[in-house]
């Protein structure tokens, strides 16, 4: 005759929770890794977008500066014509006016002052227009205030009544 073992389900009950929990452990590691993977990837997403987004940026800008300096050229140079113009302009004076009289007076110191206004605005340009200004406002600060003041009154009644 056989012997029989006697069944034991405390063992076998054991032996299937240490499986079952190995599984649980292992599936939780799993889907930690899982989780681990999705956040690195988002991570690089995010950073790889806020380099985009960083790279347009600074491209936008050095697209501005480049637009501003051409239109800052731009200005420089016209007034530079200006002034060339003006000069041109006062040698035409000269030319055509009477040397004599009170119209030959008056035309000399037209083309004098057209001729020193064009010479000042090829040197000086725009830039040095702008600190000239500055430098007589801070001088005369009251004056500038009242031109200031009476300018907009004037510009305020001729915009009213179009």
């Amino acid at each position: 005759m056989a012997t029989t073992t006697p069944h034991n389900p405390t063992r076998q009950d054991d032996s299937l929770k240490n499986k079952g929990q190995e599984a649980v452990n292992t599936m939780g590691a799993q889907a930690k890794d899982a989780a681990q993977s999705v956040a690195d990837r988002a991570k690089d997403a995010a950073h790889n977008i806020g380099d985009k987004a960083r790279d347009a940026a600074s491209s936008v800008a050095d697209r501005a500066r480049d637009a501003v300096s051409g239109i800052g050229t731009r200005a420089e140079d016209a007034t530079h014509s200006v002034g060339k113009g003006m000069e041109s302009l006062a040698g035409t004076l000269r030319d055509k006016m009477p040397n004599q009289g009170v119209l030959g007076s008056a035309g000399s110191r037209v083309a004098s002052t057209l001729e020193s206004s064009g010479r000042y605005l090829e040197q000086e340009g725009l830039q040095g227009m702008a600190e000239d200004m500055t430098n007589l406002i801070r001088k005369n600060p009251f004056p500038a205030v009242l031109v200031g003041i009476g300018l907009g009154y004037l510009i305020a009644r001729v915009t009213s009544r179009s």
